[in-house]
């Protein structure tokens, strides 16, 4: 059966860099939230530094899977490890989820009983709270287009980036106002703007770790390509499904109407899936058309 072993880099993002300068930049905001929350006598401070710690994790969580995707196949695992950066994107989506969870409650027990924003320190943090998430946001901004493990570290950033901002913007209005409800309204209608940017992501997860088809490709398009090849008449047993977070597969019983597997053909039909949907790794199974002779395969789904 042929494979097609030919790899494209979709995002040519610095992985290295942009996790270690992430991780370093999300530490180093940690420590001082917590000192400068000590300062402060602020528990608010505090508890942002166990969140952003969170982040940390996310981080390390997402450049794990990313060098044990890059590990070799054994004869036990024949894909290598490929898959767990799709089990690191719905674990960090699902841990995403927790973190907006606990800020929502929070908020909901500030708004019973509201609990004054501790002045211009607490703002002046979160403002570089505010810088240091935006731009690690950025950092994986590109990789997050086409690599959902990438995505899941890259929305943990943003819905960090978002929550200072509310911070930020709740402390000034709250310096003018007076409104203490200002804080708790604020974070938790950022939970819910993050929240719907988040689903997405969470179905996405969940659909690769099940094998199904990735949304960017559509079946009946690969499948109207496939039949309109020379010489093919029918198909079977088609199945596209994820690899890891940037590479997908495909395997398929083309049934031909020709006495010899065209290797042209093969090479021609890997060419074009790899270029025109994304698929690098393709399997084909060449079948002969005779009467009375069904593929074992042919009625499975």
């Amino acid at each position: 059966m042929p494979h097609n072993h030919h790899h494209h880099d979709h995002a040519p993002m610095n992985y290295n860099r942009a996790f270690s300068l992430g991780i370093a930049l999300n530490i180093l905001f940690v420590i001082v939230e917590v000192f400068y929350g000590l300062y402060a006598d602020s528990l608010a401070l505090i508890a942002d530094a166990g969140h952003n710690l969170s982040d940390v994790f996310s981080l390390l969580l997402a450049w794990g899977a990313y060098w044990l995707s890059k590990k070799a196949s054994t004869p036990t695992r024949t894909y290598g490890l490929k898959k767990v950066t799709v089990l690191a994107s719905l674990f960090s989506t699902l841990l995403l989820l927790v973190a907006l969870g606990v800020i929502f409650y929070e908020a909901v027990e500030r708004l019973q009983q509201p609990e004054r924003v501790n002045g211009l320190t607490v703002i002046v943090v979160a403002g570089v709270g505010v810088v240091i998430n935006t731009l690690t946001a950025w950092l994986f901004l590109h990789g997050s287009k086409s690599d959902l493990n990438v995505k899941a570290a890259y929305m943990h950033m943003v819905a960090d980036a978002a929550v200072s901002v509310g911070v930020v913007l709740a402390g000034v209005a709250i310096m003018f106002t007076g409104w203490l409800w200002i804080d708790p309204v604020l974070s938790m209608l950022i939970v819910v703007l993050v929240l719907m940017g988040t689903w997405g992501l969470l179905k996405d997860s969940v659909n690769l770790s099940i094998d199904a088809v990735p949304e960017t490709i559509d079946t009946e398009e690969v499948k109207s390509y496939l039949l309109s090849l020379p010489g093919i008449v029918s198909l079977h047993d088609l199945h596209i499904w994820s690899l890891s977070t940037t590479q997908t597969a495909l395997s398929v019983h083309l049934v031909t109407r020709n006495d010899i597997p065209d290797n042209r053909l093969l090479e021609r039909i890997q060419e074009h899936l790899h270029h025109h949907f994304d698929i690098p790794h393709v399997t084909v199974q060449m079948e002969k058309a005779e009467e009375g002779f069904v593929c074992s395969l042919e009625k499975e789904i």
